[in-house]
């Protein structure tokens, strides 16, 4: 009898509607679309880190508000985002300027990303799989392909995605994680420094030896060339800084539009632009 009871309880709750999402539940479920400021942010991070926006440049609200051609509240947005990956300075009286290049933050800068790419660099020689290796032999090529034609821009968005293929063949979530919260601050004065004379040739030769001891899956040669060629990223940019090398900019074989920018040759004093979208 008791057993019966209870088969027919558990029959009738099978048999009872599921409740509802609430509306409650659903404006907390509801995935946001990609906002206005994470669209300026991007822009703006792009132009800060080709130098476009040059170090220590005001970043003025109405300014910035007119020419992306959106309010003044995603654009606030967008520049405590920047500020928190370090390319934007905000003041007290609201305004905001682009971080300058410190000679103390950029040794330390430096010091990170080379032991977490070393690391990387060490995991990846001995995880990577054809696939991967496939992947850098056309980045490679890619890079000197735009490096042979002078194209500046294109060879550094290679570099880039050189750098982080590296740190993903090490498949290490936490290294990538710490790897990309640096990203951006690395972007901007390796940018720079490819602008120097000299080092552009350098940094091909560097990813040359890079990818054939990966090949050779020899961990503590990988490891120790890619620490050494981001180290010396971060030297290039600080003697630049010191005024060692300041008239020793690149050439600037491309056109206009996507010129090599003034700032990285000369980061003081520069005159300010208008921003445009």
């Amino acid at each position: 009898m008791t057993e019966a009871k209870t088969e027919a309880k558990a029959s009738r709750r099978s048999k009872e509607p599921k409740r509802a999402i609430t509306a409650q539940q659903r404006r907390r479920l509801r995935v946001p679309r990609v906002g206005l400021h994470e669209q300026a942010a991007a822009r703006l991070r792009t132009m800060i880190v080709r130098g476009e926006l040059a170090p220590g440049q005001s970043l003025g609200e109405a300014d910035l508000s007119d020419a992306l051609g959106i309010s003044r509240t995603p654009l606030r947005e967008a520049l405590k985002q920047l500020a928190n990956e370090g390319l934007v300075e905000l003041r007290l009286n609201h305004s905001a300027v682009v971080a300058p290049f410190r000679r103390a933050e950029l040794t330390e800068l430096f010091e990170a990303v080379s032991g977490i790419e070393r690391c990387a660099a060490e995991l990846a020689a001995l995880r990577m799989e054809d696939a991967d290796f496939e992947r850098l032999d056309a980045l490679q090529d890619k890079i000197e392909w735009h490096h042979g034609r002078g194209e500046l821009r294109d060879y550094f968005q290679a570099n880039q995605q050189i750098h982080s293929a590296i740190v993903g063949f090490a498949r290490n979530a936490v290294l990538k994680a710490t790897h990309e919260a640096l990203l951006a601050r690395a972007e901007r004065a390796r940018f720079f420094a490819l602008s120097v004379l000299g080092r552009w040739d350098e940094s091909v030769r560097e990813h040359q030896d890079i990818l054939a001891a990966l090949r050779r899956r020899d961990a503590a040669r990988a490891g120790q060339i890619l620490a050494h060629h981001v180290r010396r990223t971060g030297e290039i940019v600080a003697e630049t800084l010191d005024g060692k090398g300041m008239n020793d900019k690149a050439p600037n074989n491309e056109t206009e539009d996507a010129a090599v920018p003034d700032a990285p040759a000369k980061p003081r004093g520069r005159k300010t632009r208008k921003v445009t979208p």
